[in-house]
């Protein structure tokens, strides 16, 4: 199969109704062609592929490894920035996985950044940071267990969590941190509410009853696809509010606070969100929008809330789409994450997207049966992004689309066909400017399925 195949790219909460057996939003409909519909006029040939070349450092490797010095232009093009997304094209290709190492092993050794963050759920980002800071337990184990049934999954981030508990052992000085910004799914288990509930019971044991039961019916959530299709819409609206309630209850608490106040209501925020999130009507088209932008804020909110508790400077590792400033399905995704940050933090945010020329993915076929598939993707076809980015002197190359000379920046800020291929293929191409969505852009030739985690 090719990109080109006339199937729509379904979001997290319409394969999530399609596993409940709810109403799904329909898909557009695609018209099938090989060769996507021209671009308007820009500055092309030549001259645009001069310009992109005088704008392009080479990137001598996506592999993580002991010389950066290719990545020093990129340091400089990053900045003061606080906090860095660094999309993907695809959610299963090795090189854009690795090529997170790299970037973050930059970060850490020369920028001093501190923490990776990942679009996974609360819970699990803790889950790997504890073993991180304490070593406790197997690496692997750890790693299934917080991301196994995922897109990260995979071989490649085991390396990356293993290399961050190697660093935290050998520079115990400059620690860094891993972190998850997104809603507590597939699961919210019994252990996480107890962050909550046990603090509750050591500091206030006169609210523990009523924790208790807000929390109950909702405690514990370990499997969200059939507390979708078992719990009427209803209920989860309540158990939402009730949610919310404990929230409340314990934010508003007079004199409090301090290190483990704060952690903890944070912790009951993110179980006030999931609840939230997971309240929707699947069914109501308008009702997926609103779960979307809604998913989009609080993954924002979370990466500000670490930020500006922790001080750290932040590497956000997701999508294209989740860490860009423009979204290229206004119908499905009003407003993306890198847009809330770059409203709250201005400059201090900087967003990277990803391109890649041909290769080969791993992604979930549209019966969504849980299963991860090799695809393939031929050379980019004409009339797209990536066929233009593709005739680039470096096979390899990262560019900044801020400064690129004129007419690069021109072409840059104009929508073309661009691959953005997320948890369910085939997909349609979609228009995307590249430089009105992402301050940096790397561009790979070719990429490889990632390795499934063993």
């Amino acid at each position: 199969m090719t990109e080109n195949t006339t199937v729509g790219r379904r979001p997290l909460l319409m394969a999530a109704a399609a596993t409940v057996g709810a109403l799904l939003v329909p898909t557009p409909a695609y018209a099938a062609q090989q060769t996507p519909a021209p671009a308007p006029a820009q500055p092309d040939g030549q001259d645009l592929v001069r310009a992109l070349d005088r704008a392009a450092h080479p990137l001598r490797s996506t592999a993580p490894g002991p010389d950066m010095a290719d990545l020093r232009p990129l340091g400089t093009m990053i900045g003061n920035a606080t906090v860095v997304g660094l999309g993907e094209a695809t959610h299963g290709s090795h090189e854009f996985f690795t090529l997170k190492e790299r970037v973050f092993r930059y970060l850490v050794e020369e920028k001093g950044f501190t923490t990776f963050a990942l679009e996974i759920g609360w819970p699990s980002g803790l889950l790997i940071d504890d073993y991180i800071q304490s070593g406790r337990g197997d690496a692997r184990q750890v790693v299934q267990q917080a991301l196994g049934g995922s897109p990260f999954g995979r071989e490649e981030f085991l390396h990356l969590v293993e290399w961050m508990r190697d660093h935290n052992r050998r520079r115990p000085g400059q620690r860094v941190h891993f972190m998850g910004d997104d809603i507590a799914a597939p699961r919210m288990g019994d252990e996480f509410f107890q962050r909550v509930t046990g603090y509750v019971g050591r500091t206030y044991p006169q609210l523990l009853a009523r924790f208790t039961e807000l929390y109950t019916g909702l405690r514990p959530l370990d499997d969200v696809f059939a507390y979708l299709k078992q719990v009427p819409q209803a209920d989860r609206q309540r158990l939402a509010a009730n949610a919310q309630q404990a929230l409340d209850l314990l934010a508003g608490q007079p004199g409090a606070g301090g290190e483990e106040f704060e952690w903890t209501v944070q912790h009951a925020r993110s179980i006030a969100q999931t609840a939230a999130f997971l309240a929707h009507d699947l069914g109501n088209p308008a009702e997926v929008t609103a779960a979307e932008l809604y998913r989009d804020q609080l993954m924002a909110d979370n990466i500000i809330w670490w930020q500006r508790h922790t001080g750290h400077r932040m590497m956000l590792s997701a999508h294209d789409q989740h860490v860009s400033y423009v979204t290229a399905q206004p119908e499905e995704y009003p407003k993306m994450q890198g847009a809330f940050l770059r409203d709250t933090l201005g400059s201090a945010y900087l967003a990277i997207g990803t391109t890649f020329d041909q290769g080969s993915f791993l992604s979930e076929a549209q019966s969504l049966d849980g299963s991860w598939q090799k695809y393939t993707a031929d050379a980019a076809p004409s009339g797209s992004n990536e066929y233009t980015l593709a005739q680039v002197r470096y096979p390899d190359f990262y560019l900044d689309t801020r400064n690129a000379p004129a007419p690069a920046r021109a072409w840059l800020r104009t929508a073309r066909p661009t691959r953005q291929i997320g948890t369910q293929y085939p997909c349609p191409l979609e228009d995307v400017a590249l430089g009105l969505s992402f301050d940096l852009l790397v561009h790979l030739h070719q990429v490889r399925e990632a390795d499934l985690l063993r």
